[in-house]
């Protein structure tokens, strides 16, 4: 019980800058390109640490809510907000969706939309490619955080598939994993791994190789299912040994009494 309050709360203070950005769109004070406040007066109002409302941020971030651009500021998406609409996560506990079967979905889909982004990216798509590869590398000790950017990476090869349905297709699919990966991503081992086949994908898509985007897209995201699998197998093996240890203690105290 001990080792989880802590990430109970870090979880509530993340919902809490989630929900009070949810309140201020829905009510029209934020809308469609608005600039959110400085960090410092944002945090201050929420009255939690900056460092929750960056994690709150990143969140909103990876769910395509808020466009973060470097040394500029945060800004509410250009497109349509999420919030209120049934996600993926929602449909996968109604009607028994399985994981297996969204990164299938995802494999089939995106392999195509990373040859299309080759075919049709702009320069545009490439430099906001290479800014996210940039600073996946630069968070390889950051799990969270690196996360982050591989969503908004792959989220710009989808905007340069020029296809918006395929694009919202996949997004829809990606925040739905997102959520789940999120619970394991501190397991992983091979973050500069998954850094080095980002950049490979990008290099391609660069160069409009569409025929080796499309392998290269398909093998990470592979790699990337059989990655979360372990993750989750850590994961719970890492629970099974704290309560186990918690049981010991508990009985260990009980015969001293």
């Amino acid at each position: 019980m001990a080792r989880s309050m802590p990430e109970e709360r870090d979880s509530q203070r993340t919902m809490q800058v989630v929900n009070h950005i949810r309140a201020l769109i829905e009510d029209g004070t934020l809308q469609a390109g608005d600039k959110v406040p400085p960090e410092r007066e944002f945090a201050h109002m929420l009255h939690i640490s900056r460092a929750s409302l960056r994690t709150g941020i990143g969140y909103l971030a990876a769910m395509g809510v808020m466009n973060v651009r470097h040394g500029v500021g945060t800004f509410v998406a250009d497109g349509p907000a999420e919030f209120g609409k049934t996600s993926l996560s929602l449909m996968s506990a109604l009607h028994g969706f399985q994981s297996w079967q969204m990164f299938e979905a995802r494999i089939v889909i995106e392999s195509q939309v990373a040859g299309l982004a080759a075919e049709r990216g702009t320069d545009e798509h490439h430099a906001a490619m290479a800014e996210e590869v940039a600073e996946m590398f630069s968070l390889l000790d950051g799990p969270a955080e690196y996360l982050v950017h591989d969503v908004l990476f792959h989220r710009t090869i989808s905007k340069a598939s020029g296809n918006p349905i395929l694009a919202a297709v996949i997004e829809t699919i990606t925040s739905a994993l997102y959520e789940d990966r999120l619970q394991t991503v501190e397991y992983s081992t091979d973050m500069r791994e998954s850094a080095e086949m980002h950049r490979e994908i990008y290099r391609a898509i660069r160069l409009r190789d569409a025929q080796e985007a499309r392998r290269l897209m398909r093998e990470h995201l592979e790699l990337a299912r059989d990655a979360q699998k372990l993750e989750k197998h850590d994961e719970q093996r890492s629970e099974q040994t704290f309560s186990a240890r918690k049981s010991a203690a508990v009985a260990s105290v009980s015969q001293t009494s």
